[in-house]
């Protein structure tokens, strides 16, 4: 593991991150309830139409057009929830009804007049405006979805409307896919766990915890599984007892050093890596492959960088493994508000605070790879190209927003 690395270009460790990633095909049944942040597993046909028949979107009064500008008698009030036999409704000549939002609309008139606009109103009578539009304030049967119409996709993320539109539909069980499972480990007989007294020679464990929480923010579950021993053998056998995890994610012990185990210990477990190394900073010192059935990340020690690394490459991979069809990361466009410096010959990983469409970078762009508060204070990254050395006072950037939202279409980012 200590020859010397080729690092790939980030494009490329994108691209090729994704290559390893094929989308699960277990599905389940679930209760409506429990769906929040799952992933539909096939399409949602509309099964009852959207409304399921005309009705009133305004409290008035429902007439035909041809009657504006006349005074009409009121024949009766139509209530929400009332039933009405269109065979025998018929409306006399000079002649309305009174109706309340949501209320079923007799076939017998095509337009509704808001209360508020008429310029008389009595018990009795009412008196229609003359300029109006046909079909006003009248919601059509199926004008929003129809029956046959797919009305979520295979592959979307249910949230709170994907769930109003299956109550709509009286759908209380949905057919998503399985969670993934993941694994999070951590290395360095340095670590203590944060209920465990540290000396000024040791650090806490912050890494795991920083991990499962952002994965979780994204709807994924991971399970702390330890820390891997800072010894061959050891680690060997511990990561031979992972191979039940769909993904296995640690962090630290894969760069050059003398106690860094892991990625031998992977390798001897039968990992066939993908790549070792992009050329980006910070983040550089990551390796990606496969062990089996198992997808194996090893990320930096560092939490900075290994937060970086999961929003950039990991959870992109994990969204496309639990079957969803947004996964790539979208941008938006700011100006930058102060000059700063980025090395040229590799992409600059530069983090910043986005607040009205005006980017600031954090701390001139002049923070270490190990420290952790510069990622609370910020909410962006910027991408830098290979060939840039600044970015200038007033450019236009393109950011990703570490809490953004992904699409289906592969966005380019890099600036």
């Amino acid at each position: 593991m200590h020859e010397k690395l080729n690092y790939l270009d980030f494009k490329n460790a994108i691209t090729k991150s994704l290559d390893l990633v094929n989308s699960t095909q277990l599905s389940e049944m679930i209760p409506l309830n429990c769906a929040i942040g799952r992933v539909l597993s096939k399409d949602v046909i509309c099964r009852k139409n959207l409304p399921a028949f005309d009705n009133s979107a305004m409290d008035g009064f429902a007439i035909r057009f041809c009657d504006a500008g006349k005074t009409l008698n009121i024949k009766k009030s139509i209530f929400a929830g009332d039933k009405i036999d269109d065979l025998q409704e018929i409306l006399e000549e000079n002649k309305c009804y009174k109706i309340m939002t949501g209320a079923k609309v007799p076939s017998c008139v095509d337009t509704i007049i808001p209360i508020e606009n008429c310029p008389f109103v009595c018990e009795n009578s009412v008196q229609i405006p003359e300029d109006i539009k046909k079909g006003a304030n009248l919601r059509l049967k199926g004008e929003e979805q129809k029956l046959g119409d797919v009305i979520l996709k295979k592959g979307e993320v249910i949230n709170s409307s994907s769930i109003a539109l299956l109550a709509s539909q009286g759908i209380m069980i949905v057919e998503v896919y399985k969670k993934i499972t993941i694994a999070i480990l951590s290395t360095g007989n340095e670590l203590k766990e944060p209920w465990e007294n540290s000396s000024d020679e040791e650090i806490y464990n912050c890494n795991s915890y920083a991990l499962i929480s952002q994965l979780k923010e994204k709807n994924f579950e991971a399970t702390y599984c330890g820390v891997i021993p800072d010894d061959l053998e050891k680690s060997v056998d511990f990561i031979k007892n992972l191979k039940n995890y769909d993904v296995i994610i640690s962090t630290g012990g894969i760069s050059m050093g003398d106690a860094d185990f892991v990625g031998e210990a992977f390798l001897k477990n039968g990992l066939d890596i993908a790549f070792h190394g992009v050329n980006i900073k910070p983040g550089r010192p990551i390796m990606m492959g496969k062990m089996k059935d198992s997808l194996v990340v090893c990320l930096p020690g560092n939490p900075l960088t290994a937060m970086i690394n999961v929003s950039l490459f990991v959870i992109p991979m994990l969204k496309k493994l639990q079957g969803e069809i947004s996964i790539n990361h979208g941008f938006v466009k700011a100006t930058n508000k102060n000059e700063f410096k980025t090395k040229k010959g590799r992409v600059n990983i530069v983090l910043g605070k986005v607040e009205n469409s005006i980017f600031e970078v954090a701390r001139a762009n002049k923070y270490g790879s190990g420290m952790i508060t510069v990622l609370y204070e910020s909410n962006a990254i910027l991408v830098s190209s290979e060939d840039v050395s600044s970015i200038n006072e007033n450019q236009e950037v393109k950011l990703i927003l570490l809490d953004g939202h992904f699409f289906e279409e592969k966005a380019d980012f890099l600036n």
